[in-house]
């Protein structure tokens, strides 16, 4: 039998209070021991003496040693039996120490625990003090939860290295360029500048410590660089599109943001600085700035005078040149009709906006219907919305898209009395559908074919105003659909967010 109490049992008893805390874990729940011990009053002795601070498993199946426990204590039959299992209990444990203390009773010879400190943490000789036990113990608990702790700050520490690096290597290969600065008196210093910056750019890390302007040149737009200058002071970001000279002195067009990082306190440590060259879509937007005009003004001047020349023609020639006079007139009418729907298309683009202020499309609506039954007196026209639904939209361009599909669906109508009915409804809280339905003879397939097959030599949209709509929707990130039913009529349906 094993002696583990003292004859001075009180003093035994102050120190298991004294140290009772040592056996709680920072999160405040008791640690475990496993009693791998045989059955009897050496056990519950044992029991007995740490159950005041630690929870007690109890096991004597050499399988137990997988569960999960703070510290296994082993008797020497226990060890005889277990001895092998210890190693790749601990191995499975690691990085976090798990120790297994060997009590040994006095009458129990060394034979029996040879090489014990090759497998355990700590070895008792029996009897021992109850306080003496405790602390032991309790040594090898703290130390397991030291080595928990390290391990999870480890873990983390690697967890944010690991994070740190993936986000530094996004940055470094971003495919735009990023730049860091830090705030100055004027200037403001690079301290960062990513690979792309360097492609995009040409100027490398002897440009750290410089402040970016030494992209700007002699073409460098002056409202432009106010306005970057104006919100760096204000310490609020920017986006604007400015003319950069490379190193080489090769002009780009570059998308520029820069926007302030501040730290806990609120104070601005860094300002981050996007590049993008934006030189190809300068160019076509130049482009097509100088075609607009020439629609707009060279091409309308133009008809102007081949249709004043015809009308003197017809009025000089005789019967027999009528014919030929009026396809002139048609023919410059037509063209005039294209130039306005291209402006028209243009304007209506250049405008659309998915975040633009909310508008009652109810009311606008009704507007536009009343507007369209003074257009055209013979045309039946009916507006159709959803009860008590103001049906409030954010998408600027809208109504101009609808305003085209009612006027097309009136115009290609041969029917004398024309009739088109315009459906609003709210399928989903955050969409809008506006269905315009007529009953003419239908859009040709080969309308329609292209705003799916795109444009080719020898398909391609008549109707602009087509096209005008899809882009409009699309722009808002919604769809356009077109249906011909059989026989006739013709169903447009409009889908856009009603918020971007």
């Amino acid at each position: 039998m094993w002696t583990l109490l003292l004859l001075d049992m009180g003093s035994g008893s102050e120190d298991v209070e004294a140290g009772a805390s040592h056996g709680t874990s920072e999160s405040g729940d008791s640690s475990t021991l496993l009693l791998f011990v045989r059955p009897g009053r050496d056990r519950e002795l044992l029991e007995a003496a740490l159950s005041g601070r630690y929870r007690i498993e109890t096991a004597t199946d050499v399988t137990a040693l997988e569960s999960v426990y703070d510290c296994c204590l082993l008797d020497v039959d226990g060890f005889r039996r277990a001895a092998d299992a210890i190693e790749s209990r601990r191995e499975r444990a690691e990085p976090a120490f798990l120790p297994f203390v060997l009590l040994i009773p006095e009458e129990r010879s060394d034979r029996y625990v040879e090489n014990a400190w090759d497998r355990v943490d700590d070895v008792i000789d029996l009897p021992v003090k109850r306080a003496e036990l405790a602390t032991r113990i309790t040594n090898l608990v703290e130390r397991r939860e030291a080595s928990r702790r390290l391990a999870e700050r480890e873990r983390l520490l690697t967890e944010t290295v690991e994070e740190l690096e993936l986000k530094d290597r996004a940055i470094d290969e971003a495919p735009v360029g990023i730049t860091l600065a830090e705030p100055g008196s004027g200037d403001d210093p690079l301290v960062y500048m990513n690979a792309e910056f360097e492609r995009l750019t040409g100027y490398g890390p002897e440009m750290l410590g410089e402040d970016c302007r030494f992209l700007q040149g002699e073409e460098t737009d002056d409202e432009t660089r106010a306005t970057i200058r104006e919100a760096i002071d204000a310490e609020e970001p920017v986006s604007v599109d400015v003319l950069n000279y490379r190193a080489n002195g090769r002009k780009f067009w570059n998308r520029l943001t820069v926007a302030p990082i501040r730290g806990e306190d609120g104070t601005v440590t860094n300002y981050v600085g996007f590049q993008t060259d934006i030189t190809d879509r300068k160019i076509r937007e130049r482009r097509l700035e100088v075609m607009n005009r020439v629609l707009d003004h060279n091409l309308r001047n133009k008809m102007n005078l081949i249709d004043g020349y015809a009308e003197l023609l017809r009025e000089e020639l005789g019967d027999e040149y009528r014919k030929p006079l009026e396809v002139i007139s048609e023919t410059a009418d037509d063209l005039m009709r294209i130039a306005e729907a291209v402006r028209k298309t243009d304007h209506t683009l250049s405008v659309t906006d998915p975040s633009g202020p909310p508008i009652a499309l109810c009311d606008r609506l009704s507007e536009l219907v009343s507007s369209f039954e003074g257009r055209y007196p013979e045309a039946r026209i009916d507006l159709s919305v959803t009860a008590d639904d103001p049906l409030e939209v954010t998408a600027t361009g809208l109504l101009t898209a609808i305003e085209e599909g009612i006027d097309n669906a009136i115009k290609h109508n041969d029917d004398p009395h024309p009739s088109v009915e315009i459906r609003v409804d709210r399928p989903v809280s955050q969409w809008i559908e506006i269905e315009i339905v007529d009953d003419g003879p239908g859009i040709p397939d080969d309308e329609t074919y292209v705003l799916k097959g795109g444009e080719t030599s020898l398909k391609h949209a008549d109707r602009l105003g087509i096209w005008m709509m899809y882009w409009v929707v699309n722009a808002l990130g919604g769809d356009l659909s077109l249906s011909t039913r059989e026989g006739r009529g013709t169903t447009v349906r409009l889908s856009v967010p009603a918020e971007p």
